[in-house]
């Protein structure tokens, strides 16, 4: 993984997403010596998303099984109870 300082990332960002896509994998933009964002190659967003929606998935069947969730409230009802 590479770490590079945000100004620094900003004059060589062509390099840092050729460094993604062919070489190191990541790349960790610091400010100031914290990290702020990283730069990861498609793939591995793509497995990011597809976990978030498995955890999603999961989160939903549990609370379709939960038998207090089985009144369905319109959605009229929810916009006005949220105050949209």
């Amino acid at each position: 993984m590479v770490k590079i300082e945000a100004t620094k990332a900003r004059s060589e960002f062509s390099e840092l997403l050729n460094t993604v896509k062919y070489g190191a994998g990541r790349v960790v933009i610091e400010r100031r010596g914290k990290e702020m964002a990283a730069l990861i190659p498609v793939w591995e967003l793509r497995l990011l998303e597809m976990l978030e929606d498995r955890i999603d998935l999961e989160a939903a069947r549990k609370a379709l099984a939960n038998p207090k969730n089985k009144i369905r409230v319109p959605l009229g009802d929810v916009k006005k109870r949220l105050g949209l």
